[in-house]
């Protein structure tokens, strides 16, 4: 080989050596936090937040839509109040992180609450729709509380592991969207809704081998968890107390309340086939308040595409219904994340420690209560403006509302912290006092590896 074929072949495998890299680099990164945070963990995010809450969350919301409109024929501001209902075992979240804290099973806070996560809608299913979604929000509950405690333990890698559960939540969406038509159009409705005993199987596989430390110094008498649960209830009202505390979690929670939800107007116009187009069924180192800031602006404006849509104005512009939807769609998404996930990095900067499973369940529970009022308050407006299964003269009235109540939460961010991932938000000592009496720190942590070799 000449001087000139090899300056030829230099650039052309330095190309391929670059682009082996970049393909190999998410694998890395995956690697690199199972090294150091334990490969039963990264499973189980892969598991309760691209399955089950990903996949099973988008189609069992697109099942459940033609359910109510096909099969029951209910008008759509009664299926945003019933929709709300489905949100009563997320609220109930901090009673389930209370259980997990203050109740280990044979020594055990984690792995026996997965288990029950997963038989409870096998269980409940059948005679109430709810019961998925209460399964979905212990598994929640028991992964976020991994993930808080392991944001504390390894502050550096919090940032990595809100990541990788946007990623597989993203994922698993895509996934069950996807799919969601294909099932409806060959099991049918009811038939389609059996997929979703899928990822509750899979949720008592995760409670068996994902990894835990047992509690073998001493055996947790009803005294000793009465006195846990005490402490943990203590610990709750003395953080949500502080004001770098409160003040963001109002913010969340009117973020989430103030923007009523028309989801269900806008789905019932959307597959009418004479109203609408009858589709068929087929940043880390920036301050809190700056990130959430932009974020909620985004939201504003990218509600402004469902506007459009409704006035039809898109034709007008010579954009097919098919492609604007599936645009609106992935930027509405796109933006839901951005706003998301910021929020859920600073509830970990929130929680205590001692308390962090409790703690973050009662955050989220305040996020999602706003999501049960939007639901609610959304059913209420469509029902005051009259918006039917027939009649959609006035959705777009409802629209321009719920962008304008977006726009306005904008003058809450002074709710938000101005710190950002690397600042203590909360004094770490908060509930040190007491918590070398009551809790038991070695089983309610996933290890890393590092410190089992340790041990």
């Amino acid at each position: 080989m000449n001087s000139s074929e090899k300056q030829e072949v230099g650039p052309a495998s330095c190309k391929r050596t670059k682009f082996l890299s970049l393909v190999l680099e998410p694998v890395q990164w995956l690697q690199m936090l199972s090294s150091q945070l334990h490969s039963s963990f990264i499973f189980g995010i892969v598991l309760v937040y691209g399955l089950c809450q990903g996949f099973s969350g988008s189609f069992f919301k697109v099942v459940t839509d033609y359910y109510w409109k096909d099969v029951q024929k209910v008008q759509p501001s009664t299926v945003q109040i019933y929709i709300g209902l489905y949100y009563l075992p997320w609220v109930m979240k901090p009673i389930w992180g209370i259980f997990t804290d203050a109740f280990p099973i044979k020594g055990y806070h984690r792995r026996p609450y997965f288990v029950i996560a997963g038989k409870l809608p096998i269980a409940l299913a059948l005679t109430c729709l709810i019961g998925i979604t209460g399964g979905m929000a212990i598994a929640d509950v028991v992964i976020d509380a991994c993930i808080a405690r392991n944001s504390i333990e390894t502050r550096a890698l919090a940032p990595d592991m809100q990541s990788l559960c946007a990623f597989c939540s993203g994922a698993g969406s895509l996934i069950g969207y996807s799919s969601s038509g294909f099932f409806i159009h060959h099991l049918g409705h009811q038939g389609a809704l059996g997929i979703l005993a899928i990822p509750p199987t899979l949720l008592i596989v995760l409670g068996f081998v994902i990894y835990e430390t047992r509690a073998t110094s001493h055996h947790f008498e009803k005294k000793k968890a009465i006195e846990s649960v005490i402490f943990t209830m203590k610990g709750m009202c003395k953080s949500i107390k502080l004001p770098q505390v409160w003040k963001p979690s109002l913010y969340m929670f009117l973020s989430f309340a103030v923007s009523i939800s028309t989801h269900e107007g806008q789905f019932y116009w959307a597959t009418d086939p004479k109203a609408g187009p009858a589709f068929s069924q087929t940043l880390k180192d920036y301050p809190y308040r700056n990130l959430l800031f932009f974020a909620q602006l985004l939201y504003g404006i990218s509600g402004m595409l469902d506007l459009i849509f409704i006035l039809r104005w898109n034709l007008a512009l010579g954009i097919p219904d098919s492609f604007f939807v599936i645009t609106e769609q992935c930027v509405s998404h796109i933006v839901s994340r951005l706003r998301w996930i910021p929020m859920i990095v600073l509830s970990t900067r929130l929680c205590p420690r001692g308390i962090e499973g409790t703690f973050f369940a009662l955050l989220m529970c305040i996020d999602i209560l706003g999501s049960l009022i939007s639901k609610w308050g959304g059913g209420i407006v469509l029902h005051l403006l009259h918006v039917t299964r027939t009649d959609y003269r006035n959705l777009w009235l409802v629209i321009l509302i719920r962008n304008v109540l977006r726009f306005a939460t904008l003058g809450l961010i002074f709710l938000v912290p101005k710190g950002n991932h690397s600042n203590e938000l909360i004094p770490m000592d908060l509930l040190r006092k007491n918590s070398d009496t009551i809790t038991d720190d070695e089983g309610m942590r996933l290890l890393s590896i590092n410190e089992t070799n340790e041990d």
